[in-house]
């Protein structure tokens, strides 16, 4: 029988979570959903992207990384390792001003996830294009492996992730 890795259950619960959000409190609608195996690295890739209800420029979405290291050590019980999976954030929104924009995206996250979690904004446009617009994507990567002991933290971590997005709007 298949038994279950701390990727599977962290990865079970932010759907379960993210989807009561959607189907339940009506606060979010989820715009995409990816569940991958890397059969070249063996390594696992979950992704869900949403946005708010009344959002309008930012898309929201959440990525669980887990390498075939991680997914060995627990797979074979390796003594003194301590596996689980990397989190990682992400938030997507045009900017027609990156000089106040993005000062002012970085101020925004700052506040809500402290000084330790810095975004990585990556801007980018199609060459040609008519306007002034950028497409900007914001990363939020996560230091420190995450496992089962935080799957209590999911509820605040979206709550946070929300509230990021809906700060991120006002922009």
């Amino acid at each position: 029988m298949f038994h279950p890795t701390v990727f599977d259950n962290i990865k079970i619960a932010f759907e379960n979570q993210i989807y009561d959000y959607d189907n339940l409190d009506g606060i979010l609608v989820v715009t995409d959903r990816s569940d991958k195996l890397d059969l070249a690295l063996m390594s696992r890739e979950f992704s869900l992207s949403f946005k708010r209800v009344h959002g309008r420029n930012v898309t929201s979405e959440v990525i669980l990384l887990s390498s075939v290291k991680e997914l060995s050590d627990e797979i074979l019980e390796t003594p003194d390792s301590d596996p689980g999976c990397n989190l990682l954030l992400r938030f997507y929104m045009e900017v027609e001003d990156a000089e106040v924009q993005c000062p002012a995206i970085e101020h925004i996250l700052a506040a809500i996830w402290g000084p330790e979690l810095l975004p990585v904004q990556s801007l980018s446009f199609l060459y040609g294009q008519e306007t002034d617009t950028y497409n900007n994507c914001i990363e939020l990567r996560f230091k420190r492996q995450i496992n089962e002991e935080q799957m209590e933290d999911i509820p605040n971590l979206l709550n946070f992730l929300l509230q990021s997005a809906e700060e991120l709007e006002e922009i």
